[in-house]
């Protein structure tokens, strides 16, 4: 992975080309990604948002994952394209062709610049519904569009079938078949994100930029997901609101 596609084509995967200038003239290709921690990202990067700091890194354990091999990474993009399976692999363009195919084109733009792809959807999990709502910029009175962004949301996160529950996108790598459910058992039990890429003083707490409450309603008002089932490719969503539906 060469600096330039790095620079250009990775950057605008992840949804976040306004830093290819900064990659470049630091020439950040595969071995450096596969060493950069949140604070390289802040210090040495100027990137100080600490969403963008957490959809880089997830970014970069996508990689990690598939053991930089970009073309496998491109192969099972390829699959998905025209149907909702694997969204771990998405980039930020199908996102957003996702959001337009549920019928919520009006907002599908508000995701530009932002970061938001699959590997933030599918392994962070304090990445719910109403991220993603803040993040489209939907309104806090538009319930119904809420609980619709909730539904499809939970429906993506459901295998269409039982092949797909062992994680199709790595199976060319049983090691990393094994460390990736391992991480997952730990992620689900913690309920932390799998940021530490390299365990050190370096790492320090993140912090979401587009979690929050929109001003919800008290938790006994709001609709609980249903829990996910064994080998689902998501994190079960927090919650939406549905007042006054």
């Amino acid at each position: 992975m060469d600096h330039h596609w790095v620079a250009t084509s990775w950057l605008s995967d992840v949804g976040l080309p306004q830093y290819s200038q900064t990659f470049q003239t630091h020439l950040v290709d595969g071995r450096v990604l596969n060493s950069l921690s949140r604070r390289d990202l802040e210090r040495l990067f100027n990137i100080t948002d600490q969403f963008h700091q957490t959809s880089l890194l997830l970014a970069i354990q996508l990689l990690q994952i598939l053991n930089f091999d970009k073309e496998a990474l491109q192969a099972q993009r390829a699959k998905c394209e025209d149907q909702d399976r694997e969204p771990i692999v998405w980039t930020s363009h199908r996102v957003m062709k996702w959001i337009r195919d549920i019928d919520l084109k009006e907002f599908s733009d508000n995701l530009q610049g932002k970061g938001i792809h699959g590997a933030v959807m599918v392994l962070e999990p304090s990445f719910d519904s109403d991220a993603m709502t803040k993040a489209l910029g939907i309104p806090s009175n538009k319930h119904m569009l809420h609980r619709h962004l909730y539904e499809e949301m939970k429906s993506l996160a459901v295998p269409n079938s039982s092949a797909e529950k062992g994680s199709e996108v790595i199976s060319s790598s049983p090691v990393a078949v094994k460390r990736f459910a391992e991480e997952r058992v730990s992620i689900r039990r913690s309920g932390k994100s799998p940021l530490r890429l390299h365990a050190s003083s370096h790492s320090v707490e993140r912090g979401l930029g587009f979690h929050g409450s929109c001003g919800s309603p008290p938790r006994e008002a709001r609709v609980q997901a249903v829990p996910r089932a064994r080998g689902s490719p998501m994190h079960t969503y927090k919650s939406v609101e549905i007042t006054n539906v």
